[in-house]
């Protein structure tokens, strides 16, 4: 019978994968469970098996006292003189009490024992196992549905696939193999819970790798992965091996090692970009397909302002702008995306204001904004000096004018000379403020006709 108990127990190990060790403790705590079931709880007993034999041994513990109160775990020390002579109080007797039989109801107690010592060591031993694997691509099979959650039969236990962890239009059967990312593991009553994912961008992270043996070995070097899961993926990746292109070797020849994963995606689009210290050249990068004229950098803010052709705007914003979300969340900077004409304008309206509020500038703006306002003053002295000066040309060409009619004037009537003076002399006076007032609403050019028209009049005169 013991040649068969150590068969049975090295079977045990094959099939559960469970040391011998845990399995003869998991015996030893049954039948100390049967004993105690068959003798009174209070028994104070140890069970010792021999690995090698298979002979169990049942002894009983009880501590050396002065005078025993408890017979069932106290002993006089008297009594255990007679054991031993150098027992002592406070040392622990331990003698054989090993029953011959443990009648039906024992037995079947301490096989309940083994049997549930043997599913928590099991348990435990798929728990440590997927602890140490979180983070990692598993596959299995898909083995039951219920409620959109999906039941992974991944060997040795059950992973979870919960209807928020897949992405949109991906469909299952019974029997479908599935690639998925342990993305928790989890302690419960019923043994360990592992919940998986295909949403999580490190599920990407792992098909690079199972794809890309430059990333496997660790020669390119995944640095960030944006993602929307079922529609758009980014990912930013670095080498420092000069020799090796890192977005080439993601993509590979004719585009097949990303084409495998994005089959595997169901079709997602997947933006490779190069990493860059850089964050100017980092955003750049991570906007394409956009072209990027400028970026506009605060580095305490981390925030950017982008400056793309008005042609290229809605591509570098992206539908419903998931382009500038999986750009920004990609380098990690707050970005605000303008168009040329957007930024010209902002820049103009900034110009503006700093000109108004000229006191609150200071260093090299001020003097810029001062010589252009000492500019504008010099155009409006120009403009005055010249309107002085037409002004001038005006009065000169009207006093000709008199001068011509009046001596007209005193050939023809002498009689009447006083006479024509005076209204020659309102005429004028009229003519000039008329001149005047409609000369100061017109601009430069009209003023400048306005003199070739007194020429020709003066003229006019002469004849």
């Amino acid at each position: 019978m013991n040649n068969e108990f150590i068969s049975a127990i090295d079977d045990l190990v094959k099939e559960k994968g469970i040391s011998r060790e845990v399995l003869f403790e998991a015996i030893e705590s049954a039948l100390v469970s049967a004993y105690k079931k068959n003798y009174g709880t209070s028994q104070n007993v140890r069970v010792s098996i021999d690995s090698d034999t298979g002979n169990v041994d049942v002894l009983m513990r009880k501590d050396v006292v002065e005078e025993a109160e408890d017979e069932f775990t106290e002993i006089s020390l008297e009594e255990a003189l007679e054991i031993d002579p150098r027992y002592q109080v406070g040392d622990v007797v331990e003698y054989q009490v090993t029953p011959k039989d443990f009648g039906r109801i024992a037995a079947q107690t301490a096989k309940q024992v083994v049997v549930q010592r043997i599913r928590e060591a099991e348990r435990g031993m798929v728990f440590d196992n997927y602890i140490d694997r979180q983070g990692d691509l598993i596959t299995g099979v898909v083995q039951r549905i219920s409620n959109n959650t999906i039941f992974v039969n991944m060997g040795n236990t059950e992973g979870i696939l919960v209807a928020g962890e897949r992405a949109y239009g991906e469909r299952y059967r019974v029997n479908d193999r599935i690639k998925a990312y342990i993305m928790d593991v989890r302690k419960s009553a019923k043994g360990p819970q592992i919940f998986l994912s295909r949403t999580h961008p490190g599920f990407v992270e792992r098909l690079f790798e199972l794809e890309v043996p430059e990333i496997e070995d660790g020669t390119v070097e995944i640095k960030s992965i944006a993602r929307e899961a079922g529609s758009r993926t980014k990912i930013a990746v670095y080498t420092e091996d000069e020799n090796v292109d890192p977005v080439g070797a993601c993509v590979g020849t004719g585009g097949s090692r990303v084409k495998n994963i994005v089959d595997e995606l169901f079709g997602e689009k997947i933006d490779i970009t190069t990493w860059d210290e850089d964050p100017k050249v980092l955003i750049k990068n991570v906007l394409s397909p956009a072209k990027v004229e400028e970026v506009i950098a605060d580095m305490e803010e981390k925030s950017a302002v982008v400056v793309v052709p008005d042609y290229q705007l809605s591509l570098a914003i992206g539908k419903e702008g998931q382009n500038v979300r999986l750009a920004a969340k990609l380098c990690g900077w707050k970005i605000d995306i303008k168009s040329h004409t957007q930024y010209s304008e902002m820049d103009y309206d900034e110009t503006d204001d700093d000109i108004e509020y000229l006191d609150d500038t200071d260093g090299v703006e001020y003097i810029e904004y001062a010589d252009d306002a000492e500019y504008a003053d010099d155009e409006e002295y120009a403009d005055g000096i010249e309107y002085a000066e037409e002004a001038e040309y005006d009065e000169a060409d009207a006093s000709e004018e008199d001068d011509e009619t009046e001596y007209t004037d005193d050939m023809e009537h002498e009689d009447d000379a006083d006479h024509a003076d005076d209204i020659e002399y309102q005429d004028e006076e009229e003519e000039t403020e008329t001149d005047e007032a409609v000369e100061s609403d017109k601009p430069e050019e009209v003023i400048e006709n306005d003199d070739e028209n007194n020429e020709d009049r003066g003229d006019d005169i002469e004849d």
